[in-house]
């Protein structure tokens, strides 16, 4: 990395120290730490009873021993969609690029040198607008060595750019077409696989506070890629019902057991993989569960989405 200029580092946390250690720990063992500028996130309380945790939390990151390190101390709660929309378009303002880590997070050893390597080698490919350090745990991507292209975004380990972050769209415009249009949605939906609209439409709705899935669907409208590893350079210890969105999950809380991961080999010809994308959409077709449980939250999904067009053709009415 010597010939590269080292993306800034975006770390949020809350109160969580315990998290908060591990992953500091585990980004720690990559060469790259120490050399990269670091911007701690602190969220600040939604209650009192918050305060005890996250003063231990930010005592252990004014403790932390890192040359470049800047803390951002919230004094009231952003939550962290506000949070990570917010340090996100700070950074790649300023300093063009960005990775970000949340801290339930724990890194390969090879963590900061894949996304900054791959932040160089997409630097100037528009359609690329992100980069994933995270990969399911699919057993046919195991032997592979070259980088991998989907349409979906990731939450845990990234990078992006400024060129892609400047359209980022906060309010979702034409979410609504997605109500209608049976083709759109399934699509948006990678055929059926995940159910990414009645995320969008639990945000639209104020029931969920997600940045990924506002993420999700301006990647999708700007027909944007993401570079996956083969193999993932990250593990979510949040499943341990610590976090706002934390639930045990086996089939997502797996790591690779080798310390240092191969290098991937960073693919330029920028296609979907028909027969990757066939192995990647049957991995989240697991994860949604049985085939019974998966047609209970289609059901529930329909009921909501019918919910919503009924309640935008009665404002429709009175406007």
């Amino acid at each position: 990395m010597t010939n590269h200029i080292l993306a800034p580092i975006a770390l949020f946390i809350y109160n969580r120290p315990e998290h908060t250690k591990k992953v500091l720990r585990s980004l720690s063992l990559n060469p790259e730490f120490k050399k990269s500028r670091l911007f701690i996130y602190c969220d600040g309380p939604k209650n009192e009873d918050d305060i005890k945790n996250i003063k231990y939390t930010r005592e252990l990151v004014k403790n932390l021993n890192h040359p470049k390190k800047t803390i951002i101390e919230k004094k009231k709660n952003f939550g962290l969609a506000k949070s990570i929309i917010t340090g996100v378009s700070e950074l790649v303002k300023n300093f063009g690029h960005v990775i970000v880590v949340e801290d339930d997070l724990i890194v390969n050893a090879r963590f900061l040198q894949y996304l900054n390597h791959a932040l160089h080698t997409y630097a100037k490919f528009p359609q690329i607008m992100q980069i994933s350090a995270h990969m399911f745990a699919i057993p046919e991507f195991y032997k592979k060595k070259k980088t991998l292209f989907f349409p979906n975004i990731t939450s845990w380990g990234w990078a992006t750019w400024s060129r892609a972050w400047r359209y980022f769209d906060i309010n979702a415009k034409d979410w609504e077409l997605l109500l209608d249009n049976k083709d759109l949605r399934k699509s948006f939906n990678l055929n059926g696989a995940y159910d990414y609209s009645d995320l969008l439409f639990r945000q639209m709705s104020a029931q969920i506070d997600s940045w990924a899935i506002l993420w999700n669907w301006t990647v999708f409208k700007r027909r944007g890629l993401v570079v996956y590893p083969p193999v993932s350079f990250v593990r979510n210890i949040g499943f341990d019902g610590s976090g706002s969105h934390g639930r045990i999950n086996k089939l997502i809380d797996i790591f690779p057991k080798k310390k240092f991961l191969p290098k991937p080999i960073f693919e330029k010809y920028f296609q979907i993989s028909n027969n990757e994308l066939f192995f990647f959409r049957r991995y989240l077709l697991a994860i949604n569960g049985p085939f019974f449980f998966r047609v209970l939250k289609i059901i529930l999904n329909f009921l909501r989405r019918t919910k919503l067009k009924y309640f935008k053709f009665i404002i429709n009415i009175k406007d």
